[in-house]
């Protein structure tokens, strides 16, 4: 459904050592900083790209806004947790399950440097 999502970041090396941290246990691969203002992450079905607003204004966060990644399983969604909280995040629901979500959902939500809110979610077996 989607090319790539872009969310904003004032400092990009902090927001890189974020994402790079908690969205390698999730198997998403950083393709690095592309340019001055864009560092780009990547799986087979999409992309992420982290940059500096073009108009050179102050990076903010969407109101209710969540980017959630797929995660292989209740560890990786434990690590991803994890690492952000060691690199900048904060807690925004520490991993569980999810009642309210279809299936057997386990996840973690977390802010990133700036506020944007990401989560990742697995699915468990019955």
């Amino acid at each position: 459904m989607f090319t790539h999502i872009c969310i904003s970041a004032d400092n990009l090396e902090d927001s890189k050592k974020f994402y790079d941290a908690t969205l390698t246990p999730l198997g998403v691969q950083s393709v690095g900083q592309v340019n001055d203002r864009t560092c780009v992450y990547a799986t087979e079905t999409g992309k992420l790209l982290v940059m500096k607003p073009l108009d050179d204004g102050a990076a903010s966060f969407a109101n209710g806004g969540t980017i959630s990644f797929a995660a292989a399983s209740k560890d990786a969604v434990d690590s991803f947790h994890a690492a952000g909280l060691a690199n900048g995040g904060r807690d925004e629901g520490a991993p569980g399950p999810r009642p309210n979500a279809p299936g057997n959902a386990y996840g973690a939500y977390l802010r990133d440097p700036v506020g944007n809110k990401i989560c990742a979610f697995a699915q468990l077996p019955e």
